[in-house]
């Protein structure tokens, strides 16, 4: 990988007033800047049918958003917030406590005036995280007294709309914190549309931690570390990418989740092995410099400066296309992060065949 870039690099000016506090009024009707060509095209995402072609594989993240954040009291009467990073076995869950001042084991925590939850103590060398002993399964107590974790960079609190619009259509394991936001996008009638121009579907999951909002404090990126984050490529998902492949199709993924499950479980296998199914924990820091192996194509949105996402997908595309396409986007005014406008880029140096799917 490259060493040379620094922090400052992935930096740049964002308006505020560009920063999406809500999602747009119809999931597909989001802009959609095509990355492919010199210049770029403003489309939007209703268009991808006609940005694709048959025989291309969507691989999109079925991991489910739950509703993490927690408001509680400690048994002094202090406020404690909640943010659940993963559930564990026996009724533990990980997570971030924020206090007046740090819990420590075997406080109660009363949450949304219902139920106790046990400090267990810190999380391990983690010292982020706290283990919570909650009464009943965690489940079923975040689905009933949670909040929609929404990301810090959306000012307001969480309501209704959120807990339908911070979901993917896809969501069908329940275990992240933070939405894959990519997919957000997608509705039925886009889904059938792109069915019906024979572009295939598979998923992996990516159970997306707190971790991606963690920023990065070394100006050397070099010694940034990843939050570690549960994934899943089954053997319906390789052997979808291997007809793919036999057959001249591109791999296109929906966001970052789904690139870096696939590219995790590409560098698991050994050299001249196809594509195999793989389950485990990665902390996988794509920059520049690094090899793509699996994906073509990455629908994405606009991301943090300074951020991890930001350094992949300069790594995907290129850092000096990165750039052109961002200082674009704001002159455009397109709407960033999480449920901001989407972009579609090619690999630098991939099979992209740009100019036969520009319409």
């Amino acid at each position: 990988m490259a060493t040379s870039l620094t922090l400052s690099d992935f930096d740049f000016a964002l308006p505020r007033e560009l920063i999406a506090q809500h999602p747009s009024p119809e999931r597909s009707a989001a802009r959609l800047l095509d990355g492919r060509s010199d210049p770029p095209h403003d489309r939007h995402v209703r268009d991808l049918p006609d940005l694709l072609r048959a025989g291309d594989l969507l691989v999109v993240n079925d991991t489910a958003v739950i509703k993490a954040r927690l408001f509680g009291v400690k048994e002094s009467g202090g406020i404690v917030e909640a943010l659940v990073e993963r559930v564990e076995d026996e009724n533990v869950v990980l997570a971030q406590l924020r206090a007046s001042k740090p819990p420590r084991a075997g406080m109660t925590v009363r949450f949304a005036g219902a139920f106790d939850a046990e400090v267990l103590g810190r999380a391990g060398s983690d010292a982020s995280l706290y283990r919570l002993r909650f009464p009943a399964g965690p489940l079923a107590l975040l689905e009933r007294y949670g909040h929609v974790p929404l990301p810090p960079y959306i000012e307001r609190a969480d309501d209704a709309e959120d807990a339908e619009r911070y979901q993917t259509v896809f969501a069908e394991r329940p275990g992240a914190v933070a939405a894959p936001t990519a997919a957000l996008h997608f509705d039925r009638a886009l889904v059938a549309a792109l069915a019906a121009h024979g572009i295939e579907r598979t998923a992996v999951t990516l159970h997306v931690g707190a971790g991606t909002f963690q920023p990065v404090r070394s100006e050397n990126i070099a010694g940034h570390t990843m939050h570690s984050e549960r994934f899943e490529v089954n053997a319906a998902a390789a052997a979808a990418i291997a007809r793919a492949r036999a057959s001249g199709g591109r791999v296109v993924a929906v966001g970052t989740t789904s690139l870096r499950a696939l590219e995790a479980a590409a560098l698991r296998r050994h050299s001249g092995e196809a594509l195999a199914a793989v389950a485990g924990e990665t902390d996988l820091f794509i920059t520049p410099g690094f090899e793509f192996r699996v994906v073509d194509l990455l629908l994405t949105n606009f991301h943090l400066p300074k951020s991890t996402l930001l350094m992949l997908v300069s790594a995907f595309a290129g850092l000096a296309r990165i750039r052109a396409l961002y200082a674009h986007a704001i002159e455009e005014r397109y709407r960033f992060f999480s449920y901001g406008d989407a972009m579609l880029l090619a690999r630098a140096g991939g099979p992209a065949d740009r100019s036969s799917t520009i319409r």
